[in-house]
C-alpha cells in the first residue's frame, strides 16, 4: 500500500468540492491507497509533465506525483484543473 501525502493546495481544493463530490473523492482516495491499479481510477501520466492523473468521476480529477511507494496529491478539481494551476 502506498503512503499518501495530502498537500495544502490539495486540501484547499478538496474543501471547495460539493459534499457529493467529496464523497466520490474519498472513495477514489481509498482506491488509490488500497489498490492504485483499480480500473475505475484510469490513472495515466499527464503528457509533458512529471504528474499523474486519476479520475474521481467524468469531471473531477486528482493530480499527483508518484515516488516509489509514495503518492503526493497536489490538486483535485474539475477536468480543467491544470489550466487553473
Amino acid at each position: 500500500m502506498p503512503t499518501i501525502i495530502l498537500t495544502d493546495p490539495f486540501n484547499n481544493d478538496f474543501r471547495k468540492l460539493s459534499p457529493a463530490e467529496r464523497k466520490q473523492a474519498r472513495k477514489t482516495l481509498h482506491f488509490m491507497a488500497v489498490n492504485p491499479k483499480h480500473n475505475s481510477l484510469k490513472i495515466h501520466r499527464i503528457k509533458g509533465t512529471g504528474f499523474w492523473e486519476a479520475y474521481v468521476n467524468k469531471d473531477i480529477r486528482v493530480i499527483f506525483e508518484q515516488n516509489s511507494d509514495t503518492l503526493i496529491l497536489h490538486a483535485i478539481g474539475h477536468h480543467d484543473i491544470l489550466r487553473n494551476k
